[in-house]
């Protein structure tokens, strides 16, 4: 009888991992947010020291988990293999050949090492910065051009795209006729809150239906403001919270998370940590990127 089923060695082979499902290993990383799934401890990775990793949460305190042990990663269980960067908040400086606050290009294994910039698109080396087009790309703020610039700003180097700010979708009309925009001069317009029956609506519909309108894109977000396309979980967050109308929004916010908020200057640190969580595109909510992606489309597209 060819068929023993006594006949074999039961523990030959790698018998104990049978019916085990394999933990993957991640790479540990800076502001990466992990979850300790036994404490269920939630924070953004700022040291690694003595063979313990610091954990910070959205209230700013820290806790420490042992390396070794095993972490919730975006709702993965992972284990964290060596860093291949400084973890500390006393990493390197960026390069100076590289704009402050511009996420670096990273290599991929499995585009064969090519790198990639921040908004996931293959790394152009060595090429200096175009000169800049005469057509642009317009923002609410401030905040709105850090976060462009962060995740899309070597791509809009090479493209020659300049980011300008409008102080508020106010001035849109204003900025436009002064600009004149052309075919050769093409603007393209990010909004906050581009949702139907929002102020902001009212004012992209208007210079839409305008003269400047043939050769101008207005698009938007629905987030009530840039911060909230930044995904919650990178300031470890399931979600952010709903702020009542009668209170101003990044000051609620700012309360909402026990945050100093009683200035401005505590509203720009409060900027300043979310945006130093954003890594790549991955850190951001699609209903932005596809917007983005669509401007700078429509800015550096070949004239018929």
């Amino acid at each position: 009888m060819d068929d023993d089923r006594y006949g074999g060695d039961v523990l030959s082979g790698d018998w104990r991992s049978r019916g085990v499902k394999k933990v993957r290993q991640v790479p540990l990383e800076r502001d990466m947010v992990l979850e300790d799934p036994d404490s269920g401890w939630a924070g953004a990775v700022v040291g690694l020291e003595a063979g313990n990793i610091a954990l910070e949460d959205w209230k700013g305190r820290t806790r420490s988990f042992p390396f070794t042990g095993q972490f919730l990663l975006e709702g993965e269980l992972v284990t964290l293999g060596r860093p291949q960067a400084p973890v500390g908040r006393s990493a390197a400086a960026a390069p100076p050949d590289r704009r402050p606050g511009a996420a670096p290009a990273v290599k991929h294994a499995s585009d064969g090492g090519r790198l990639r910039t921040a908004s996931g698109s293959f790394a152009v080396e060595s090429q200096r910065a175009r000169v800049a087009l005469p057509s642009r790309i317009m923002v609410e703020g401030k905040h709105d051009a850090e976060l462009v610039e962060k995740v899309w700003g070597a791509d809009l180097r090479v493209e020659g795209v300049v980011v300008e700010e409008l102080s508020g979708v106010d001035n849109l009309a204003d900025v436009l006729d002064e600009f004149q925009p052309t075919r050769d001069r093409r603007v393209g317009v990010l909004v906050d809150h581009l949702v139907p029956g929002s102020k902001e609506s009212r004012f992209a519909d208007a210079v839409m239906r305008g003269k400047w309108g043939a050769h101008v894109l207005v698009v938007g977000h629905p987030f009530v403001d840039v911060w909230q396309s930044v995904k919650p979980a990178r300031v470890g967050l399931q979600a952010w919270p709903t702020i009542p109308r009668s209170i101003e929004w990044k000051k609620g916010i700012c309360q909402a998370l026990g945050w100093p908020h009683a200035e401005q200057a505590d509203i720009a640190r409060a900027w300043q940590r979310i945006l130093g969580q954003v890594r790549t595109f991955a850190d951001l909510e699609p209903q932005l990127l596809g917007r983005v992606e669509e401007l700078i489309d429509f800015v550096t597209e070949p004239k018929a």
